[in-house]
């Protein structure tokens, strides 16, 4: 699993532009600047829609006012479900809706999770990081079935 002091893996994600999905690489993502990630299993499911998502949509403002430069939300979904799943929870520009749609940079960084049983797949482990120029600064892994230390407001306190 990717540690503090790791640099943050080669992947390349994709998010919705008004022409339609775009690629982003992570060295776009990253490079030079100050970035709040928090990865979740799912778009639409219970946890990341009732709190993980809204805690990072309600403190964005806070979270740019304390040197984060880009606030980035990460699922193994595509990026139509990750737009309208940003779209619904009105997160305007203050987060970036980032899909990881085949699961290759949650992989690389050893934050995945098999849910084959439950049938979703491959999904990504629910976590928030800080990344500065690239390399992880901060990292909050949840275990299994927990939200407690990957929400904004843990993020905050340690801004």
């Amino acid at each position: 699993m990717v540690q503090v002091g790791d640099r943050i893996p080669p992947s390349t994600l994709t998010y919705m532009t008004q022409d339609g999905p775009a690629k982003l690489s992570t060295d776009e993502l990253f490079k030079g600047r100050k970035v709040t990630m928090f990865g979740l299993p799912g778009a639409f499911t219970p946890t990341c829609s009732a709190a993980h998502l809204p805690g990072y949509v309600v403190h964005a403002d806070e979270l740019l006012a304390r040197g984060v430069d880009r606030i980035v939300c990460i699922s193994v979904n595509d990026a139509f479900v990750m737009d309208a799943w940003g779209r619904q929870h009105n997160v305007d520009d203050n987060v970036l809706m980032v899909a990881d749609g085949n699961a290759e940079l949650t992989q690389a960084m050893g934050l995945d999770l098999d849910l084959t049983e439950r049938g979703m797949g491959i999904r990504s482990q629910r976590y928030s990081m800080l990344v500065e120029d690239g390399v992880v600064t901060q990292l909050n892994v949840e275990a299994p079935g927990k939200f407690e230390v990957s929400d904004a407001e843990t993020m905050l306190s340690t801004l």
